[in-house]
């Protein structure tokens, strides 16, 4: 059909090539999805479908569960290329990535120029924007909890997307007005009593040492939030040694998350792993801001598995299409160059096999998990999304197989992580609503929220006393 399946009416996703990420369910090259209300209800071939359901044609298209984002920046949005040459930190090199950099100008002189409906629209367009690209469920991890108000905001903001999200709830500038943590307890009872679209995380951020991070974890276990931090060895590595040893009664867990994992001493990794935390690696932003090398490799000698995630928009794109491959290709050359470094390689043995011992390459399939069921699980939602499961809520994505960077498909695990674009997300379903049809997102006023987020980073830049600069 062409048009939009009605509201509140059963409706089947019929004749695509169905990858459900699920291994009990399997793959189909020619299958249907039967959604009815939130919920997948049937996948496979022959599926009963009942009497006045609408149908959706899939055929030509590839039929999967939306994409998880663990780590992303949303009140960045206005500040969008602003540093594509930017290192987190400045070095002192005087060279143009040192100046501007991420920490001095966008956390330093930006961040407290914002005012709540600079939260409010940047969020909103920057989760719309991840919702047209595919991407289902994001943790938004946002330093931008000045206020209550600010807060508030955010919630709002998330809330107007209509789109699955975790709401992060982040220390801001430490203004005298500032109600971190203890402002948590209100947001969970006002905004998340539910079973909705929002849930809450608790931004536990541990660069302050045990006295700044132990009443925050405290309160998000009494509160039964889950628990996010950045974790950056380099600055960090003392200070997760006394979380891998319970310093304070405070204990690693499957309610933490940790972002990057980078420059991480082997007794925290073992540490981490044992306690079962999760580990969301954001690949395009790490290489690039000196964050430092991604450890897909140590994550993968442990037996562990990261989810994905974007991170800055100021630097990056946040499509989920960027994220895999730039994690498949890094892991595949540093595990490549492994092979070739191996000794006893001469002109006569050219191409060496492996080493015992050399680390698998990775594979389609497996950043296709990463970004998908991995996402939900290290969110805490993995028995809501993540997978084409019947009784899951219906969080779905229809990419077109047939357009010009695809056709025609031979793989499809490979034409989605090795050929697609954001220009392949054809619907988008939430919660068995559909947000994204044939190419156009819907219930959203583009041409006037670009207006209003224009607006706020001319804001931003006058408040921040920073000129904007196109060649820069």
């Amino acid at each position: 059909m062409n048009e939009i399946p009605s509201s509140g009416r059963p409706y089947v996703i019929r004749g695509g090539t169905v990858m459900s990420m699920d291994p009990v369910v399997g793959d189909f090259e020619t299958a249907d999805v039967l959604v009815d209300g939130e919920r997948i209800v049937a996948v496979g071939t022959g599926v009963d479908v009942p009497a006045g359901a609408d149908v959706i044609d899939a055929r030509g298209r590839v039929v999967m569960p939306g994409f998880v984002d663990t780590h992303h920046h949303l009140f960045e949005t206005a500040l969008r290329s602003y540093l594509p040459n930017g290192l987190l930190i400045n070095d002192g090199s005087g060279s143009p990535s040192a100046d501007p950099s991420y920490m001095e100008h966008i956390i330093g002189r930006f961040a407290p120029a914002y005012r709540p409906q600079d939260v409010h629209i940047n969020m909103l367009y920057g989760r719309l924007s991840q919702l047209d690209a595919g991407v289902t469920t994001v943790l938004d991890t946002s330093q931008i909890h000045h206020t209550p108000e600010h807060s508030d905001a955010a919630v709002q903001a998330l809330t107007d997307a209509r789109a699955r999200s975790v709401a992060g709830y982040w220390a801001g500038d430490g203004r005298a007005d500032s109600r971190f943590p203890q402002d948590a307890r209100r947001l969970r009872d006002r905004y998340f009593a539910g079973d909705g679209l929002l849930t809450m995380a608790m931004g536990g951020e541990i660069a302050g040492g045990l006295d700044a991070y132990a009443p925050v974890w405290t309160l998000a276990r009494e509160l039964d939030v889950p628990i996010a931090a950045h974790a950056l060895g380099f600055m960090m590595d003392p200070i997760m040694r006394g979380l891998a040893r319970g310093d304070g009664g405070i204990g690693l867990g499957p309610d933490v998350l940790f972002i990057h994992m980078v420059h991480v001493s082997d007794p925290v990794w073992h540490a981490v792993r044992d306690a079962g935390v999760r580990v969301s690696l954001a690949v395009p932003i790490e290489m690039t801001m000196r964050h430092g090398t991604p450890p897909l490799l140590t994550v993968q000698a442990l037996g562990m598995e990261p989810s994905l995630s974007s991170d800055v928009e100021t630097t990056m794109a946040a499509d989920p299409f960027t994220l895999m491959r730039a994690t498949l290709t890094l892991q595949r050359m540093q595990v490549n160059e492994q092979v070739f470094a191996q000794p006893g390689r001469s002109p006569e043995k050219f191409w060496p096999a492996p080493a015992p011992g050399t680390p698998q390459l990775l594979l389609d399939r497996d950043v296709l998990r990463f970004a998908t069921l991995n996402g939900a699980e290290h969110l805490g939602l993995g028995h809501r999304t993540g997978s084409l499961t019947p009784g899951k809520e219906a969080d779905i994505v229809i990419l077109d197989a047939t357009a010009l960077n695809v056709a025609p498909m031979n793989s499809a695990p490979g034409a989605v992580v090795t050929l697609m674009d954001r220009t392949n997300v054809e619907t988008v379903i939430v919660g068995g609503t559909i947000r994204k049809w044939r190419g156009r997102l819907l219930d959203a006023d583009l041409d006037r929220l670009r207006g209003e987020l224009e607006d706020s980073r001319d804001h931003l830049f006058r408040a921040a006393g920073i000129t904007r600069n196109l060649f820069a």
